[in-house]
């Protein structure tokens, strides 16, 4: 008997090509993986392997360093006539899973940049050809429910690593197999990839010795720039969420009577939490925000990302239910998340030329090497600072809101209103 969806649901998803339903599957079963990695590796670099907190900033970064490189290169081959969006897939899983073992076996701060510099090239290569391939399989009209699918992969796919990780940490009391599994899970993805998924059939790529051109008019592209200043900001939002608050959770946050932070239980069960709302709302939010523009879409996004910084920053200033405080807050970030992501990589694709989308979604990927580059070293140095610089970090971000919503003006004005 077959069953049918609820009226909305199919709304949302019937028009979505099998392409991208194969992708998302794919990228579903890496992010159980990368779950399992995203929000303990801070916290098995410093508190296993004994390196600071600067430290480790500064070693996340490096994947930003090399990612830089890696968008440029992905960016590229994506555009290629000789590569093209499948083969780059490959090439990047076949990089992830090296340094996921690279990190597997980390001992000192060497190891943690040699790590953290393959893992960066091959998500630099990744994120081109992946969004390539949504733009190119995609209606314009049913582009923000695309790239929302995907995204609601990504997010199921953390949500169950997330779980699954403090569960295997309980039992068997050793980190290093985090990163082993999320090695097997890009393994996994390669061969989704290999077997599944085709190039293409509409995309058109540019003749290799246009390439140098491409980037060129894609730099020379003022309104395209203008996200582009906007969205480093998002990006470094988003490295707080990843890359600094599972430590200050941890080791910063005091808890009142015990004087010590949240548990690795508790930290596994609130991300869990931000990861499940956002991806309950992943989808509703995308259709209500489609009636929007873009532009109208992140500003959305970027006030939601103010008030949840002023929910962290309660937490470091209140002695009574900062478990409560932490929840509230990891809420509103989900929702600042799924408002932001469909509607910015929407907005590229609306951008950039069929046969640049390599090269656009390259730049724009730029912005998340770019926001890990400044926002892991600047949270890892405040958190390492006295209290009361780590306490108005988080103050110091919802001040920062004000900058990307006169950026997000002036690009509502560059656009003429229409995107």
């Amino acid at each position: 008997m077959k069953i049918a969806l609820p009226s909305q649901l199919s709304a949302w998803l019937s028009p979505i090509h099998p392409q991208i339903w194969v992708l998302a599957i794919a990228r579903f079963l890496s992010e159980v993986g990368s779950g399992f990695t995203v929000f303990y590796a801070p916290i098995f670099f410093v508190n296993q392997v004994g390196l600071s907190a600067t430290a480790v900033g500064f070693g996340l970064a490096s994947a930003a360093t090399s990612g830089f490189f890696g968008r440029i290169l992905g960016g590229s081959l994506t555009d290629s006539p000789k590569w093209g969006r499948r083969r780059t897939l490959l090439l990047a899983m076949a990089v992830l899973a090296m340094g996921s073992l690279v990190l597997a076996t980390i001992t000192n701060f060497t190891t943690l940049i040699i790590g953290n510099l393959i893992y960066g090239l091959g998500m630099g290569i990744y994120w081109p050809a992946t969004e390539a391939i949504v733009a190119d399989s995609s209606q314009v009209e049913h582009r923000r429910e695309a790239f929302a699918l995907t995204r609601l992969a990504d997010h199921l796919g953390l949500a169950i690593g997330s779980v699954l990780a403090g569960v295997l940490i309980t039992i068997a009391q050793n980190y290093r197999w985090l990163f082993i599994v999320d090695a097997i899970s890009f393994m996994v993805f390669f061969a989704v990839v290999y077997l599944a998924i085709k190039e293409p059939g509409s995309s058109t790529t540019a003749p290799a010795q246009q390439q140098f051109t491409v980037w060129i008019a894609a730099l020379s592209d003022r309104r395209f720039l203008t996200y582009i200043a906007v969205n480093v900001l998002f990006t470094i939002y988003i490295s707080q969420i990843h890359n600094v608050l599972p430590i200050y959770l941890k080791n910063f946050l005091n808890l009142g009577e015990t004087g010590k932070g949240f548990d690795e239980a508790t930290i596994s069960a609130l991300f869990a939490w931000h990861l499940v709302l956002a991806i309950i709302c992943q989808m509703p939010v995308t259709s209500i925000l489609k009636r929007s523009s873009h532009t109208l879409a992140l500003t959305i996004s970027a006030v939601f990302w103010a008030i949840g910084f002023s929910l962290i920053w309660i937490t470091s200033t209140t002695s009574s239910h900062q478990l409560i405080w932490v929840i509230l807050a990891l809420a509103i970030f989900a929702i600042a998340g799924v408002s932001y992501t469909p509607s910015a990589a929407s907005l590229v694709s609306d951008l950039s030329p069929e046969s640049q989308r390599g090269v656009y979604f390259s730049i724009n990927s730029l912005c998340w090497a770019a926001g890990s580059f400044i926002g892991s070293p600047l949270g890892g140095w405040a958190l390492d600072q006295p209290q009361a610089i780590t306490q108005n970090l988080w103050l110091g971000f919802v001040l920062s809101v004000a900058i990307a919503l006169t950026i997000l003006q002036y690009l509502n004005h560059v656009l003429g209103n229409g995107q």
